[in-house]
Formats: structure tokens, C-alpha cells, sequence
């Protein structure tokens, strides 16, 4: 997901990067709740649509973010890290083909928004 960020996000500032780091295999690296690969998406989506102030409507980031959950989840079958993780093959990275498959669901559909509306400062 940093690269994704960077992408978009160029620098991509450092507050992103630990704020996600985290993340990492669940919570905490505890293998439990939320895909990191997911969770750093969810960030990412935020930092490129989120409000700055309660005075703005963050309804459409949330539908942003919804829709990129439910892809995941059809994509995957699962959210949850642990139950993620041992659907993989066993490898160095068990992950890479999960965060592989995310990316592309997400650059997708930054893609798609961006159309519609520009990234803050864009």
C-alpha cells in the first residue's frame, strides 16, 4: 500500500507511513482483525478523499471505502487476517499474492473516483 500511496501521494508523507505500519499481519502482527493490505487501503482512500474539518460531509469517502471492502471481501471470501493468510500457499511472503490482488482492486478504483472528484489538493 505504500507504493500506492506514493504513487498518488508523491512524497508520500511520513505520518502515512508509520500511521499504517501497524497494520502489519492484522493488528499489531497478531493475526487477527483486519487485512493489513485492507486496513492500509482503507487509510490510503482517507488520506487522498477524507474530510479535514466535522464541518465537511465524508459520505462519499465512506461509500469510497465501503465499496472497496465489499471488493476485497468478494475477492477474497474473508477480511480477517488469520483466515486470509492460511487460505495462502506456504512462503517467504504468504501475503504478496493478497496484497498483489488488493492493490489492483484499489488503484482500480482510485482510478474510477478520480474521475469524479480530484484528491485534495489535486
Amino acid at each position: 500500500m505504500i507504493a500506492v500511496g506514493e504513487h498518488y501521494m508523491n512524497p508520500l508523507p511520513d505520518v502515512l507511513v508509520r500511521a499504517s505500519d501497524t497494520f502489519g499481519g492484522g493488528v499489531g502482527g497478531s493475526r487477527l482483525e483486519l487485512c493489513g493490505a485492507l486496513a492500509g487501503g482503507v487509510l490510503l482512500l482517507g488520506a487522498l478523499w477524507g474530510r479535514v474539518s466535522a464541518k465537511e460531509d465524508d459520505e462519499r469517502v465512506y461509500a469510497l471505502a465501503k465499496r472497496f471492502r465489499e471488493q476485497f471481501l468478494e475477492e477474497f471470501g474473508e477480511t480477517i487476517c488469520e483466515p486470509l493468510r492460511d487460505t495462502q500457499p506456504e512462503a517467504e511472503k504468504r501475503c504478496g499474492d493478497v496484497v498483489e490482488r488488493t492493490v489492483r482492486i484499489l488503484v482500480t478504483l482510485i482510478e474510477e473516483e478520480r474521475l469524479q472528484v480530484p484528491f485534495r489538493g489535486e
